[in-house]
Parts: structure tokens; C-alpha cells; sequence
């Protein structure tokens, strides 16, 4: 459940408004083939995570494969990755709110979800699993009943939308790539963005009871997640309202159901996004006390968050998290209008980061495994590390769009400051002897090996 809910969050819920208006129905085909490529990311990942299991995250395998430097600035900026995709969670819940009540700032909104979920987290991985279950039965309930809804919608004709809804909506206006190729390639930056979280399986690995089990079978569903959740949502919503209506700021699905008029249909849904953002909130905030507590017994972050609190929780990193997610009230506070942009272009470029990480660590081992160096893994990725190259190649592409985009492109430059950082504190640990040199790794000989 948690990969099901990772999977779907703002970035399909908020996002897609101005994804659509970019790309017309073509957008479909960017969450596709996005959706392609995440798949050989997970498959490449799968194989890693039951090839030796971990104790703590996915960072030990780059760390394993490409030297403790990368391990160490993975792990890094996937917590950075979860730290500000709380925040544009948050953000996205607090124009969610306004739906209701729009005379509530955003940065309170965003505020008091902040404090809610933090005390969720603080309690126990127990309590933490089980809202992280129901906030994805919700979602998964609602867009299944919205996708029926739509198809009831285009075959039966009731409703308000009834008269203009038609499956030539996906091509009569403008056409299937009404702004051009160009146009819509662009949105694959955004795209991308939806999908992050789809990895948080190979963080909660070391607390799954089965993963020899469970793991596989939440990576081979993934596909039809991606099928039902994001192509065929997407395909039903613009069959049924013409992708001109359409605009950045708002929820396609919120304004879909209100064009189609159904009572009350519009706030369930938005109670269904706003769930939707608390959930992926929630997984951030368990992801980033996991990922510091990894880097803390790595010795490549501070001890201190390698504690566990009587709950078996690391609640000192979480708390750390948390502060840092403030920023992202302060952001709603300053720029509410430009908040939600901002953050989730520095998300992506921390998500490329992390996924090429997996897939260059994943091609190291595969070289192991045919070299006779390493074991089998119970989970092998279909064509070896041929699809591992074709999703790298995929990614520098998207990171090339991501320097084109002029709004995205400030991503960049904190991600260039960002390098700088995590090279200076790098330096300053093994200094302190907390980390092995830089380029010294025990990659493609770990303890297997030497055995």
C-alpha cells in the first residue's frame, strides 16, 4: 500500500492542471512513457534490494557498487528529494483548503498539517503504516470511482458535461499534440515529478516482514498502477472535459468534477486530493528519518541521528526533517503563488539524481554478477542492465529539458550549490575520519567477494 500511495500524490492530482495546459491529450503520453522508464528503474532496484537485503536503505547499494562518495551524496539529497516534496505536499494541501475555506492563509494551513503529520510519525512505524494505509485505500477508491463515473459520463450522457463529453475530445481540438511535440516534451520534467516516491519501497525494505514476497509483487504491479492511475484517469478526465479548460493552480480533477456537476462531487474530491497530499507528506517525513539515521550509522552524518527513540523510531532525524520542511511554510507565507513551482523543480532534480544512482549501481552489479563475482538475486531485471541504460540516457534527456525550461531551470543552480556543500562536508568527514576517501570503495568486491 505504501507503493501504491507513493505513486499517486500532487504531482498527478496538482500537477497535471498545468501539465494539460501545456500538452494537450498528448500529456497521456507523457505519463506513459514516463511510467515506462519508472518501470525499469524499479525493476533495476528490485533486483539490487533481493540480491543482498539491506538493514537500511537503497543508498547501501551505491554505496557498495559506486564508492562511498556517491552512497554519501545520495543519501543526502534523497533526504533533500523528501524534504522538499513535503513541502510542495504541504503547499498543495494548503491551496487544497482554500477549496473550503479561502479565507484561511496558506501558510497556516501548511502549518498545522506540518505539526499533524510530524506527531503521526513520532509515535510508532505501526501508526505511521497504518495512515499511510487508509490515505492510500482513499485514494485508490476515489480515482477508480472517478475513472467509472467518467465512462458513465461519456456512454450514458447524464450529467452537466453529458452533452460535450466524447472520446473526440482527445483529438478535436487542436489535435492530439495541439502546442506541438516540442510543447509537450517539455512537461516531462513535470511528469517525472509524479512519480517520485515509486523508490520509498526500497527505504521501507529493512521493516517489511517478507520482502522476498511483498517487493516483487509491488514492483510488478506497478505497470498497472500506471495504467489505471495515471494513463487511464488522464484519458477519461480529458475525454470527458476538452483539455482547454484546463489551468496551472488547480486540480484537473477538482474542476472536472465541477464542470460535470454531480452534487457535492467537486469537495469530495478535492477531499480525496487533499488526502492525496497528506499522504506523500507522511511517507516524506518517514523516508528522511530512515535516510539520516543510514548516512548517521554510515558515518556520514551526525550520530546523533542514529538513535531510536523508545518507540524504535529515529525521531531525532525526523524532527530535523520537519524544521527543514518549515521552509516551505515560510515560502507559502512569502510567494504563495510561485511556492509550489519552486519546490517541486528542485524535487525532480533530486529525484533524477537518486534514480540514475540506482540504475548506475544496478549496471555495476550485473557486471559483478557476469563476472562471477556476486550471487544471483531471487529478482532479476528483464534484459540484464540493457533497460538500465535506456532509462539513464531517458533521464540526462529530461535533465536537458529541465536546463531549457526557464522556470525550471533555478532547480539547477540549487542543485549546483547544493553539489558544493555536500563536497565540503564531505571533505570535513573524512577529515574527522568519518567517511573513507573519496574514490575508495570496496564497489564490485564487497564482502561476498572476498570470502
Amino acid at each position: 500500500m505504501i507503493a501504491i500511495g507513493g505513486a499517486i500524490g500532487v504531482g498527478l492530482f496538482m500537477g497535471a492542471g498545468a501539465n494539460i495546459a501545456k500538452a494537450g491529450p498528448s500529456i497521456i503520453l507523457m505519463y506513459a512513457l514516463a511510467g515506462v522508464i519508472v518501470f525499469f528503474i524499479m525493476r533495476a532496484l528490485g533486483e539490487l534490494l533481493l540480491y543482498r537485503r539491506s538493514t537500511g536503505s537503497f543508498a547501501e547499494y551505491i554505496r557498495e557498487f559506486l564508492g562511498p562518495f556517491f552512497g554519501y551524496v545520495t543519501g543526502w539529497t534523497y533526504w533533500l528529494l523528501w524534504v522538499v516534496t513535503g513541502m510542495a505536499e504541504l503547499t498543495a494541501a494548503a491551496i487544497y483548503i482554500n477549496f473550503w475555506f479561502p479565507s484561511i492563509p496558506q501558510w497556516v494551513s501548511a502549518l498545522v498539517f506540518l505539526v499533524v503529520l510530524f506527531g503521526v510519525n513520532l509515535i510508532s512505524v505501526k501508526v505511521f503504516g497504518e495512515v499511510e494505509f487508509w490515505f492510500s485505500m482513499v485514494k485508490v477508491t476515489a480515482i477508480i470511482g472517478m475513472i467509472v463515473i467518467g465512462l458513465g459520463v461519456l456512454t450514458l450522457g447524464f450529467s452537466d458535461a453529458g452533452d460535450t463529453a466524447a472520446a473526440s475530445n482527445l483529438w478535436s481540438h487542436g489535435g492530439f499534440f495541439p502546442n506541438g511535440i516540442g510543447d509537450s516534451l517539455m512537461t516531462l520534467q513535470g511528469v517525472m515529478f509524479a512519480y517520485i516516491a515509486v523508490e520509498l519501497v526500497g527505504v521501507t525494505a529493512s521493516e517489511s516482514e517478507d520482502p522476498e514476497r511483498t517487493l516483487p509483487k509491488a514492483i510488478n504491479t506497478l505497470p498497472w498502477r500506471i495504467i489505471i492511475f495515471y494513463v487511464g484517469a488522464l484519458t477519461v478526465l480529458l475525454a470527458v472535459v476538452k483539455w482547454t479548460e484546463f489551468s496551472a493552480g488547480e486540480s484537473p480533477f477538482v474542476h472536472g468534477f465541477s464542470k460535470i456537476g454531480i452534487p457535492l462531487a467537486a469537495g469530495i474530491v478535492n477531499f480525496v486530493v487533499l488526502t492525496a497530499a497528506l499522504s506523500s507528506c507522511n511517507s516524506g517525513m518517514y523516508s528522511t528519518g530512515r535516510m539520516l539515521r543510514d548516512l548517521a550509522t554510515s558515518g556520514e552524518g551526525p550520530s546523533i541521528f542514529a538513535r531510536l527513540n523508545v518507540r524504535k523510531s529515529p525521531a531525532l532525524g525526523i524532527t530535523f526533517s520537519v524544521l527543514f520542511m518549515g521552509i516551505g511554510v515560510l515560502l507559502n507565507y512569502v510567494v504563495p503563488e510561485k511556492a509550489f513551482t519552486y519546490v517541486t523543480s528542485v524535487s525532480t532534480a533530486c529525484g533524477i539524481w537518486t534514480w540514475l544512482m540506482i540504475l548506475f549501481a544496478h549496471i555495476r552489479y550485473r557486471s559483478a554478477f557476469r563476472a562471477g563475482r556476486l550471487p544471483a538475486s531471487s529478482f532479476p531485471a528483464p534484459g540484464g542492465s540493457f533497460f538500465s541504460w535506456v532509462a539513464a540516457v531517458f533521464l540526462l534527456f529530461v535533465t536537458c529539458l529541465v536546463a531549457y525550461d526557464k522556470d525550471a531551470r533555478v532547480s539547477l543552480y540549487i542543485g549546483a550549490g547544493w553539489a558544493v556543500c555536500l563536497v565540503i562536508g564531505w571533505y570535513v568527514l573524512k577529515a574527522r575520519g568519518g567517511a573513507q576517501p573519496l574514490g575508495q570503495s570496496d564497489a564490485v568486491e564487497p564482502e561476498y567477494a572476498r570470502k
